[in-house]
């Protein structure tokens, strides 16, 4: 209940269209009863006097009936259809949005497959909730409602003989739920669980066929497929099971009306109108009963569903957007006052970081893989927040900053480039149609990437395909630096930014970057240390701290770390 008044609340919008799916619902009970009872008057009363008129008028009663019934059910099937689709609309809408809207660290831990699993399988089933589960779950139980007022109505003795079987439906269909029930929990988790695998091989196929390991790969997916097959024909086999039995004892119940209704014909106190109409009505009574069992387990799927999304959606892993200082002109001064930070717990990966990079200079970070770079700039863009101290641009908190200003006036440029299956305009504008084609053509020339574009079919139309597969690795590198470089930041970071180029592409790059940071505070991580020789600052990191600072001169003359590294390189280039 407890799920179905929050699914409600998504009905609201479409209150009046709600409301008329109850009205059909209500009627289509009611009109369906009727009709045996109009059987009985017209057996009893006109064909076994030979009253034809009597008939013939009877006749055009049940016809209207069963046209405004046909007329009802229509009307009723398209409408529950129509509200599902539109409310899963909405709240599939809600759900990605708040998608949008959570950190890294969630996506971190959580598998995408099983997020794909959230915004579509599971949604589509909470789809049948309103198609095929609670709209028509609520007709079934007030026709057996209105069946047994008229059944009672017509013959309470008759009643209770047809209904003798009812208890052993009742037990076999509460025995069918608690299966079904379970195994449809078996076929979600199933699903989720191959979703994940596929979707992650399928992006990851390269490593997999590197390292041959398509055999391997290949019987991992062979037992989560089998998983899947085993929930499903679980499923099968209990509908298997159910469905005769049901039908044994509708029977059964048809064979003590017959038997009970003809002693009573006998006996002249049971018409056959009334034997007749007693048998629609069971054959009527069980239909529903049967369906019921079909329904409720159709909306306890969709309640597990949504059990699931509102898990998601009422999750509060977001970064809280408190802020609401918007600056009119950065500067872009950033400081770092004794930053600690852990992805997990207290496994810190940055320990007391202090550091400040005034406006218009360059710092640059250096260290092993690990020593904590990235995290300093997923810390300044927000991405994480820190666990203690203090970040802050112009002097004033990151956290008090509105969060879209503060990301729009931090351009980065990350090391693994990711690109959309779309146009390159597309991917350097990212929807911004306040970017025109002047502007990046302008940031095109500037990195020296306007006569690669322009050599394309369709130039800026060119479609990248997913993940920017039809692009070399440098072109995918500059149109990342063209996107960064639109939106005008004040702040540049580079990520490793011309670690996957060749060297006339890097060459290209590098006099791109002095440009691009003329004017801008530029923080750059690099592993080639022939790059960031003329930074203003340099930071030595090892193991989340700064164990050296200084210019390019300054640190190889303490000959430490930097010095070390350098070194390291000088050797790797030289031989």
């Amino acid at each position: 209940m407890k799920v179905l008044k929050r699914l409600y609340t998504y009905i609201k919008p479409y209150s009046r269209h709600f409301y008329l799916l109850i009205f059909l619902t209500i009627a289509i009970g009611i009109i369906g009863p009727v009709r045996p009872l109009f059987v009985s008057y017209a057996i009893d009363d006109y064909v076994a006097v030979g009253n034809y008129q009597g008939l013939l008028n009877i006749t055009i009663i049940l016809i209207v009936l069963l046209t405004i019934s046909g007329l009802f059910q229509y009307a009723h099937t398209y409408l529950s259809g129509w509200l599902g689709q539109y409310i899963i609309k909405d709240i599939r809408v809600k759900l990605y949005e708040h998608l949008l809207r959570m950190p890294l660290k969630f996506f971190d831990k959580t598998p995408i497959g099983r997020l794909v699993t959230r915004n579509v399988s599971d949604i589509e089933t909470l789809s049948e909730v309103f198609s095929q589960g609670l709209a028509a779950l609520i007709a079934d139980v007030l026709q057996l409602i209105f069946i047994l007022v008229f059944m009672f109505y017509m013959d309470w003795k008759l009643t209770l003989v047809s209904l003798s079987t009812f208890p052993l439906l009742v037990i076999s269909t509460y025995v069918f739920k608690e299966k079904i029930k379970q195994a449809f929990n078996e076929v979600r988790t199933a699903v989720s669980n191959l979703n994940s695998f596929v979707q992650e091989h399928i992006t990851g196929m390269s490593i997999v066929q590197i390292f041959n390991s398509e055999a391997r790969e290949y019987e991992k997916f062979v037992e989560i497929n089998k998983e899947h097959k085993k929930a499903h024909i679980k499923s099968v086999l209990y509908y298997s099971i159910y469905y005769p039995v049901s039908e044994v004892i509708q029977a059964l119940g048809i064979g003590l009306i017959v038997w009970f209704g003809a002693k009573g014909m006998i006996q002249e106190h049971t018409t056959f109108g009334d034997l007749t109409a007693f048998i629609m009505y069971l054959n009527m009574f069980f239909r529903p009963i049967r369906q019921i069992a079909d329904r409720y387990n159709t909306l306890q799927m969709g309640i597990v569903s949504s059990s699931r999304i509102f898990d998601l959606l009422d999750s509060k892993e977001q970064i809280p957007n408190n802020g609401d200082y918007i600056p009119k002109k950065l500067q872009g001064k950033v400081e770092f006052k004794n930053v600690w930070f852990a992805y997990n717990d207290d496994e810190y990966v940055l320990k007391d970081i202090s550091f400040e990079v005034e406006h218009g200079k360059t710092i640059a970070l250096v260290g092993a893989t690990g020593a904590g770079k990235s995290s300093i700039i997923n810390l300044l863009t927000r991405f994480y927040d820190i666990n203690k101290g203090q970040i802050l641009i112009d002097g004033i908190p990151v956290k008090d900053y509105e969060l879209n200003a503060l990301r729009n006036n931090v351009g980065v440029v990350l090391q693994d480039v990711f690109l959309f299956s779309n146009t390159i305009e597309q991917n350097i504008n990212l929807g911004n149609f306040e970017i025109g084609r002047k502007k990046i053509y302008e940031a095109a020339e500037l990195v020296g990437a306007k006569s690669f574009i322009e050599r394309l079919p369709g130039k800026l139309e060119y479609n990248v395909m997913e993940r920017g597969a039809t692009l070399s690795v440098g072109q995918r590198q500059l149109i990342s630096f063209i996107r960064a470089m639109v939106f005008d930041p004040k702040i540049i970071v580079l990520d490793e930014a011309t670690s996957s180029v060749d060297t006339e592409t890097e060459e290209l790059i590098q006099n791109a970057i002095q440009k691009m940071m003329a004017g801008r505070t530029s923080i750059v991580i690099a592993h080639r240390l022939s790059t960031i020789q003329n930074a203003d600052k340099i930071l030595v990191l090892d193991r989340g701290e700064i164990v050296e600072q200084g210019n390019h001169n300054d640190l190889m003359a303490k000959n430490g770390f930097y010095n070390q590294l350098y070194n390291m390189q000088y050797k790797e280039v030289v031989g």
